[in-house]
């Protein structure tokens, strides 16, 4: 073991990174610099750690840090890390909202990890018409699942790999035709009794909002950890919703605020 320059025990790497690994456990986010100063090594050493950490399937490696598995992913975290967090619940999520869907039908679909979880599942579905603002989403679907697929435009979220802007498609005339679609699958960024759903960006609030408004059944994806928080923007109260889609039990008071707003939970059999 070799030590400092002030006589302390220098960690050995094995040792640095279990603790390395219990502190990001603990933090949910950190970065590199504050990591080689907390554990007194250089940078390299620390994103060498990180790198070998992120391999083994313990954190998630970001550019310039790191993040818990388990980790509420701030609200600017990139899609490739998103899609990282919270998988097996995600893919639960999507093979329930897949169930909703029925062969035929019109759906939006909304830019997110857990609705590119659920369009995934749409790979047994035929002559679906989809509309959505998500620009990952055509790369997800089976190609046989859907007839029609549509995109938004407008100004694009790198971070969201999506578009914010009208949920409209103008006519040749330059009007915008109206749109209507048979079900919703909406995913958010929190869902809390008072303030019901939201997200961080404001033109992504309204979009969503839209697409609800646009459907005549909605039902939004999200799982556990989701349930309490609230985000900057307000999508829409409880009630916009026909059903809720998630892994866990929500929270009493949640699962009762959802049940007076007459909004289904649908998660799977314990």
């Amino acid at each position: 073991m070799s030590t400092t320059t002030d006589g302390s025990s220098r960690r050995l790497p094995a040792g640095r990174k279990a603790e390395l690994a219990a502190y990001i456990a603990e933090t949910g986010q950190v970065t590199v610099a504050n990591l080689a100063e907390r554990f007194d090594v250089s940078a390299d050493t620390i994103r060498r750690d990180l790198d070998q950490l992120d391999a083994e399937g313990v954190l998630i490696r970001t550019h310039g840090g790191a993040i818990s598995s388990q980790a509420v992913p701030r609200p600017d975290t990139g899609m490739d890390v998103r899609l990282r967090l919270q998988t097996s619940a995600k893919d639960q999520i999507g093979a329930l909202a897949a169930g909703l869907v029925r062969d035929g039908a019109t759906l939006m679909i909304n830019a997110g990890t857990t609705t590119l979880a659920a369009a995934r599942h749409l790979s047994e579905h035929r002559d679906l018409t989809i509309a959505t603002n998500s620009l990952r989403l055509p790369t997800e679907l089976h190609p046989l699942a859907f007839r029609d697929l549509y995109v938004f435009g407008g100004l694009v979220r790198v971070s969201a790999q999506g578009t914010v802007g009208a949920v409209a498609f103008p006519s040749q005339s330059g009007a915008d035709r109206e749109i209507r679609c048979d079900l919703a699958l909406i995913g958010v960024g929190a869902v809390n009794t008072d303030a019901g759903y939201s997200t961080s960006n404001l033109g992504e609030a309204t979009m969503i909002r839209e697409m609800m408004d646009r459907s005549s059944r909605v039902a939004v994806l999200a799982d556990s950890t989701k349930f309490g928080r609230r985000l900057f923007a307000q999508i829409a109260e409880l009630g916009h919703a026909d059903y809720l889609v998630t892994d866990s039990p929500p929270p009493d008071e949640l699962a009762e605020a959802l049940r007076a707003a007459d909004v289904e939970i649908i998660r799977p059999e314990a």
